[in-house]
């Protein structure tokens, strides 16, 4: 799968800066600020840490360390600071004065690589509704606010500065203007997002989704499964969904149906991964988008097993899930890219759990054995008698089912097949 580019301009070098406190794992949020970073075609070309208690109120850093990195700035010629945390408007406003550079934070960085990504109308209305809600208390009379305006590539959006003014006060009502119409557009959105998952319902579908920390995989298994059950997945690629080592690949949630050698079928939903420190003007917009998940009859959550920190990811999956309102649903645990490490890992290992690689048809075949299990798990084995006047019904069965027995008596078809609990209501007039 591919996806259209314009040409990007070369990367832009940065400072990467944190804070260890007591409380955070900053080697671990380090790694994921620069691949962040490397996302919105940004180069981290060095790291600055420091230990404190809690943030400077006025400038994040202290005095000293500030000063260091106003000097490493000029020796450096990076005009750009990204910090780990989110910071304040006065933060922002300090440090770009102390260091000369332009400063911008964690949020303001995955705001802008939504801003990027975002390709359907919903998502986009998402996104710009929560950077307007980031952008708000950080107006500067000094700074022209084009609230039109989408983000550029290369670090574009909060880090350009537009040429002219626009006076406070007329750009805060703007703002608050525009962020009634996009709830109210957003409203309307969700009605027709609802009917279709309605529609899902009635079909008789299982829906299967895909959720896990972004980057783990989870675009590449359903395209596999795409192309071995999907209709049409392995020769277009509009078929499949878009997939790169890269994080936030994708932000759109693609449902496709999958047919099993057997005729089993069921939906299988490719959702938008997560991140540490997601920002909170996002969770709304991950609501929306994880509409599949609520829905779900079961979740895969896919976890990159080769990575060190993978339970720091699953923590944060399991927390944003639960932020979002997706909670009771069962789970399949599949630790993902076993083929990357040669490590044993002792506790991955259990019930409703499967280590795979997601290149491997051998591991795709048990992760649909497993899935079957879950969702089909109230299916039994009935004979049903179809008189020979019904053939509708049993051509109906034949389409969706794989039938173990078949035989005739004087009045009708007498077939075995394995039906789910709705199924066997449905055709409860013909069991015998």
């Amino acid at each position: 799968m591919t996806e259209q580019h314009v040409n990007a301009p070369a990367p832009r070098q940065v400072f990467l800066v944190g804070l260890t406190t007591s409380q955070a794992n900053l080697t671990y949020e380090l790694e994921e600020l620069a691949n962040l970073a490397k996302a919105n075609n940004l180069t981290p070309v060095e790291t600055f840490t420091q230990k404190l208690e809690r943030p400077n109120p006025a400038t994040y850093f202290g005095k000293g360390k500030v000063e260091e990195l106003a000097e490493a700035a000029k020796t450096y010629d990076v005009d750009m600071i990204v910090a780990n945390d989110e910071l304040s408007p006065s933060q922002i406003r300090n440090l770009e004065k102390l260091t000369d550079t332009t400063v911008l934070d964690r949020t303001g960085l995955i705001l802008d690589i939504f801003a990027q990504r975002a390709q359907t109308k919903e998502a986009k209305l998402q996104v710009q509704l929560a950077r307007l809600q980031y952008q708000l208390p950080r107006l500067r009379t000094s700074i022209s606010v084009s609230l039109d305006q989408q983000t550029g590539a290369g670090g574009g959006g909060f880090t350009s500065r537009g040429s002219g003014e626009t006076k406070l006060e007329e750009s805060r009502r703007r703002i608050t203007s525009q962020m009634v119409r996009i709830r109210q557009e957003l409203a309307e959105l969700s009605k027709g997002t609802s009917t279709r998952s309605a529609k899902r319902t009635t079909n008789e579908l299982a829906n299967v989704a895909l959720v896990g920390y972004t980057n783990a995989g989870k675009s590449t298994l359903m395209n596999r499964l795409l192309a071995r059950f999907g209709i049409g997945a392995d020769t277009d690629d509009t078929k499949q969904v878009f997939e790169k080592d890269m994080l936030f690949a994708t932000l759109t949630t693609t449902v496709r149906q999958l047919t099993l050698p057997d005729k089993k079928q069921f939906l299988l939903s490719d959702t938008v991964g997560f991140v540490s420190k997601l920002p909170h003007n996002l969770v709304s917009a991950f609501k929306s988008t994880l509409q599949e998940a609520a829905n779900a009859d079961l979740l895969l959550q896919i976890v990159d097993v080769s990575d060190e920190h993978y339970k720091d990811m699953m923590a944060t999956t399991e927390k944003t899930l639960a932020e979002v309102g997706v909670t009771d649903v069962p789970m399949i645990t599949v630790y993902n890219k076993a083929d990357r490490t040669e490590l044993v890992y002792p506790d991955v290992s259990g019930e409703n759990t499967i280590t795979i690689s997601a290149l491997d048809p051998a591991s795709q075949d048990a992760l649909i054995d497993l899935i079957k299990k879950q969702i089909f798990n109230d299916v039994q084995e009935v004979t049903l008698h179809i008189p020979f006047d019904q053939g509708a019904v049993q051509a109906k069965l034949a389409a969706k089912h794989t039938f173990s027995k078949e035989d005739y008596d004087e009045t009708g078809t007498l077939i075995t097949v394995e039906l789910s609990e709705l199924e066997r209501k449905l055709y409860a007039d013909y069991i015998v």
